[in-house]
C-alpha cells in the first residue's frame, strides 16, 4: 500500500513509498527535526530529508514521531500491510553449500561479519534522491521474501530480487552511492558488492563475474560496477539484488518500480 499523506499532521510531515513488510518510505520534514521510528532514531538530512524499512516479517503496525525545533511533536502512526510470499525450489546445488562443513560455517561466519560491518555505516548523505533504477536488464527469476528450499530442505527466506542475464552482461549503480564493499569471492555469495546510498540504506549485489570499482569509490546513478555471474551458491548466472536499510532487508523491487522491457 502506497503511503498517504492526508491526516492534518501531514503538512510538516511528507513521506513516500509503500506502507508494507519490506517496503522503503522516503520522508521529508523541517530541517532540524528529530524523527524515530518505534523509539528508533532516524537520520535527517539538512533540508529535513529522511529514509526507512521496514523487514519481511514487520510487525503491522508502528509509530513515527517527529520532534521539531520549536518543542512540538507529531505522532503518526504507520499501518503496515502484510504479504503472501512465494515458496521457491532450487536443486542441483553442491550439497557442501546447503549444508556446510564446520570448517565452511566459521568461513562464512567470517565473511558475514565483514558484509555486516559494511552495512553499518551510516553516510550523512541522501544520495538516495537520485532515485533508483535497475542495475541490471532480464527476466526476474527470484523476489523477495520468498521461502527457500534448497535440495529438498528448508533455509532462510531469499532477501532480494534475482534478475536473470547472461554472464557478463554489465551491472550499473541504480543510484547516486560510495562502494563500501567490494571482495570477488566469498563462499556463498561469491563476487560481492555494497554500494551505500545514504542514512543507511544500501545495495548489495551477489554473484558477481567481475567488479569494477573499489571501496571508497563514489559513484553516478548509472555507473558500470560490475558484471553478471554465476560465482559462490549460484546455479546459473543472474545478479542478486538486496537491499537494507541498515539491518532490515527491504525488497529493492518496491523501490524501483516495474522492469523496463527487454527485447
Amino acid at each position: 500500500m502506497a503511503v498517504s499523506a492526508a491526516a492534518p499532521t501531514a503538512a510538516r510531515v511528507e513521506l513516500t513509498g509503500a506502507l508494507i513488510e519490506g517496503g522503503v518510505v522516503f520522508g521529508k520534514t523541517e530541517p532540524g527535526a528529530n524523527v524515530t521510528l518505534d523509539g528508533r532514531s532516524v537520520r535527517v538530512a539538512k533540508d529535513g530529508r529522511f529514509v526507512f524499512g521496514f523487514g519481511r516479517d514487520a510487525p503491522t503496525t508502528a509509530t513515527l514521531e517527529v520532534h521539531y525545533s520549536d518543542g512540538t511533536v507529531t505522532h503518526m502512526p504507520l499501518q503496515i500491510a502484510t504479504r503472501q510470499y512465494e515458496i521457491q525450489k532450487v536443486e542441483g546445488l553442491p550439497q557442501n553449500l546447503v549444508t556446510p562443513s564446520a570448517e565452511e560455517e566459521a568461513r562464512i561466519a567470517r565473511e558475514q561479519a565483514e558484509v555486516t560491518r559494511a552495512r553499518t555505516l551510516d553516510l550523512d548523505e541522501p544520495l538516495f534522491e537520485s532515485k533508483f533504477i535497475w542495475p541490471a536488464l532480464g527476466p526476474i527469476s527470484g523476489v523477495y521474501g520468498s521461502q527457500r528450499i534448497l535440495n529438498g530442505t528448508p533455509r532462510a527466506p531469499h532477501y532480494g530480487v534475482d534478475v536473470a542475464a547472461p554472464e557478463g552482461s554489465p551491472v550499473v549503480s541504480p543510484a547516486d552511492g560510495l562502494v563500501t564493499f567490494a571482495e570477488p569471492d566469498l563462499l556463498l555469495t561469491g563476487g560481492t558488492l555494497i554500494i551505500d546510498h545514504g542514512h543507511g540504506l544500501s545495495s548489495t549485489f551477489l554473484h558477481l563475474s567481475r567488479i569494477d570499482v573499489k571501496v571508497g569509490q563514489r559513484l553516478h546513478q548509472g555507473d558500470l560496477v560490475g558484471a553478471v555471474g554465476a560465482t559462490g551458491r549460484a546455479t546459473g548466472p543472474h545478479l542478486h539484488w538486496g537491499m537494507n536499510w541498515f539491518d532490515v532487508r527491504v525488497d529493492p523491487a518496491l523501490v524501483v518500480g516495474p522492469m523496463p522491457a527487454t527485447q
